[in-house]
């Protein structure tokens, strides 16, 4: 029996996701749970497991598609009947009225987030679809389901196939290749197990335009005067999550000049623990802690504006601003507030590991309660952070440097940073936005505040 797999919502509401690598090719046998393909959200690259075993008849949608929720992306002969079809395997949307766990205040329920298709349908939505683009030419491909045609470079025509062409590249190295206009097909690749990398898109490029002089020049050579990027993906979703969040929650912020040589110092001993031998501690993780702190005392800075009510969480899902080659994203850490400092610190590692890598799941990237963005990784000094919407406070923690500061009366030489803290002025006024700032730079000031207060 032949069987269709239509791509599901991976439970963020989203209405298109892009094909990213395909794990599977015509002909291949597949198993149920099997991982098949990597899907890009506005949120996360995630892994979609094959919901029936049988063999591949054809792949549906090319790498680096964008497709709509709901259309098939992969058909399987599967060798029996069986009892249902793949739409059976997509949990139903919620009720009207439901919410999604950890959303509005209440804490998320501790469940096992399974790999089998995710989703509560798609929610309404204010973006517009990607149009669909026009098939010009037919792949070849079984007569009951035929794969998405896709037009061949007219510079360097691949050799028509069953099936698809395997091509090994990063994320990153497939959104150059696509900006620079480059069709990873015609490319060799020089990286492992021939993968193409940066280098690769960029030498396919001087090899069709003059020699120049450096990467500049030859893109400008390559595409004019103007470079065309598709706004889509984690920039998409960024710009859309700024707008509303800077013309709906009145902004705020203040600053404060700290100095940290005592929190610097508390780090270095920490370095030398045991409890700490196997996780990288650095500044943040103490930063980390005082925010937690602050929260326990002030909890207005963890609440969130309904215009109906004002919902106060009791729970810390605390997110960390992370730079990724995708974009900005902000992975939040589930009941930080829970966690020992050891703890913490593993909590911190894995998850800015995973965010740059591309591994943060929709989970940690949905249901944050209170931010952190260190800009000082920059060398930035200080900034004016935009509130993640939904959230209360964002504090941006800016670079540590040695700077001249009074001692006892006596000027010397210590390790000084800039905190800055955005907060949502219906929720939190001048007083206690000040007392929370005011907090966190005390214990960062002397850490042993943090124990008097914690």
């Amino acid at each position: 029996m032949l069987r269709e797999f239509k791509l599901p919502d991976v439970g963020e509401g989203l209405t298109e996701a892009e094909i990213v690598k395909w794990h599977v090719a015509a002909g291949e046998h597949v198993k149920i749970n099997q991982t098949i393909v990597e899907i890009e959200t506005a949120k996360a690259v995630v892994e979609l497991p094959c919901p029936f075993e049988g063999t591949v008849s054809a792949l549906m949608a090319e790498e680096g598609q964008t497709v709509d929720v709901g259309a098939p992306i992969i058909s399987v002969q599967t060798e029996e009947e069986a009892g249902g079809s793949p739409e059976d395997l997509v949990p139903n949307p919620p009720a009207e009225g439901a919410v999604e766990p950890g959303v509005h205040g209440s804490p998320a329920p501790k469940q096992e987030r399974k790999p089998v298709l995710v989703g509560y349908g798609v929610m309404a939505s204010s973006t517009k679809r990607r149009p669909r683009k026009s098939a010009t030419a037919e792949a070849a491909a079984p007569p009951a389901a035929p794969v998405v045609p896709v037009p061949a470079p007219a510079a360097a025509p691949v050799p028509q196939a069953v099936g698809r062409v395997a091509v090994l590249a990063k994320p990153p190295v497939r959104k150059l290749a696509k900006d620079l206009g480059v069709d990873l097909t015609t490319v060799e690749g020089t990286g492992p197990q021939g993968s193409i990398t940066r280098d690769d898109v960029q030498a396919a490029i001087g090899a069709t335009v003059p020699a120049v002089g450096l990467t500049a020049p030859i893109r400008q050579a390559a595409q004019g005067r103007e470079e065309r990027i598709p706004v889509r993906g984690v920039r998409k979703a960024t710009a859309q999550a700024m707008v509303a969040s800077a013309f709906t929650a009145p902004h705020v912020t203040e600053f404060l000049q700290v100095d940290v040589t005592e929190t610097m110092e508390a780090v270095r001993r920490l370095r030398q623990l045991p409890d700490f031998a196997e996780v990288k501690v650095s500044p943040l993780l103490l930063v980390a802690r005082a925010v937690l702190t602050a929260v326990r005392r002030h909890p207005m800075a963890n609440s969130t504006w309904t215009d109906e009510e004002i919902v106060v969480r009791h729970y810390v899902n605390l997110g960390i601003a992370a730079a990724t080659d995708r974009g900005l994203i902000v992975p939040n850490i589930k009941d930080a507030q829970a966690l020992s400092l050891p703890e913490l610190a593993v909590a911190l590692n894995d998850l800015t590991e995973r965010a740059r890598s591309g591994k943060a799941t929709p989970a940690e990237l949905t249901g944050g309660t209170i931010t952190i963005t260190n800009v000082g990784v920059f060398g930035i000094d200080a900034g004016t952070p935009i509130l993640n919407p939904g959230e209360a406070a964002i504090l941006a923690l800016g670079q540590i440097r040695d700077m001249p500061w009074v001692v006892d009366g006596q000027l010397a030489v210590r390790k000084v940073t800039t905190l800055a803290l955005s907060f949502d002025h219906r929720l939190i006024d001048g007083e206690v936005g000040s007392y929370i700032l005011r907090d966190i730079g005390a214990m960062l000031e002397d850490p042993l505040k943090m124990l008097a207060w914690g």
